[in-house]
Order: structure tokens, then sequence, then C-alpha cells
């Protein structure tokens, strides 16, 4: 089943409406979806290498824009939606201490959460219900952001070819490992954050 979910996700990858899932995707996990645009990246590299900064240009530009809108449920709609949305993953108890934290660490909250598995959406929220300096948040954001996605889709560009051989021969621990990497970030937040 995972093999292929695989093949058709890369058969998609190159598909003309490719993109726009990517920018969605990208979009909504900065604000409220629970996956990562990882999944949908990572295939689209390597079945479109030559693109690779393009689509992670993308993708952090719709990370960003997903942030904005997570800033502003935060900001503005945090007792109706951003309470409903950190309660619905479990942490609305840890939004109050982390809320704190925001003034004296928001800046290192930002740059290094944006670039670990650790839930974006999360960050962007906080930072709304905080009050964080809204320019400020955007420009970390763009770095954070633009900094995971650049790396990782140049590492995949550049070896390309031996990393899909790696994934396609195995698929299933490749799988099982992102899917360990996108629990662990949930994991991280709830009892560690």
């Amino acid at each position: 089943m995972i093999r292929r979910l695989y093949a058709w996700t890369l058969a998609r990858a190159e598909s003309p409406h490719a993109l726009l899932v990517l920018i969605a995707v990208s979009f909504a996990e900065s604000s409220f979806f629970p996956l990562p645009p990882d999944i949908l990246l990572i295939p689209m590299v390597l079945a479109q290498r030559k693109r690779a900064l393009v689509l992670a240009a993308w993708c952090t530009f719709a990370s960003v824009a997903g942030g904005i809108l997570g800033y502003v449920i935060g900001s503005l709609l945090y007792e109706s939606v951003g309470k409903w949305i950190i309660n619905l993953y479990g942490y609305g108890t840890g939004v109050e201490s982390f809320r704190q934290t925001y003034a004296e660490w928001g800046v290192w909250i930002i740059l290094l959460k944006g670039l670990t598995p650790i839930p974006f959406k999360l960050v962007t929220i906080a930072s709304g219900f905080s009050g964080f300096n809204f320019g400020l948040f955007v420009l970390l954001s763009t770095i954070t952001r633009g900094l995971r996605f650049l790396i990782f889709a140049g590492v995949l560009a550049y070896y390309g070819e031996p990393i899909r051989d790696f994934m396609e021969k195995r698929l299933e621990a490749v799988m099982f490992g992102f899917l360990a990497i996108v629990i662990s970030g949930f994991v991280i937040v709830k009892y560690v954050a």
C-alpha cells in the first residue's frame, strides 16, 4: 500500500496541479493542518530536481502566509478558533506557559521551532496570542521556514538519485521514520517544550 501511494504521489508530482496542492498544504500546515508539506515536497523535488529551489520558495511563501493566518487566529480569534485548534492537538495547558516565555525568548522560539518537526501552527498561534511583534514574526518565519525548505530541497536536488534509490529500497522504513518524526514533534511540544 505504501509503495502504491508513493508511486501515485510521484506521478502526481509532475501534474499541473501539484504546485497548487503543495502551496495549499504549506499554507494550511502553518495554521491548522496536522501534516507538514515535506510529504509533498520530497516527491516533487525528486520528480523535478531542476525546480527544487522554486518549489522550496513557493513552500516557504505559502508557509509564511499560513503563519500569518495562524498569527491572526492567535491574536484576534484565540478564544474561539485558536483555543479550539490548540485543544484539538492536546496542548491547551501548554500554551499559557508558552506565551509567558515569549517575552524573553520569542525570537529564538520562532527561529528554532520553525526548523524542527514541532508543529509550526503552535508557534504561529502562540505568537499572535502573546502579541509578539508582527513584522519581526514575519521576518523570522521567512528566515526559518526558508532555511528549512531550501536546505531540504537543495540536498534532495543535489543527491537526488542516491536518495531516491535509498527511499525506494527502504520505503516502508522511511515512511515510518518520517511518521515518527512528525509524531515526535507533537510529543516534544506536549511534554518538553
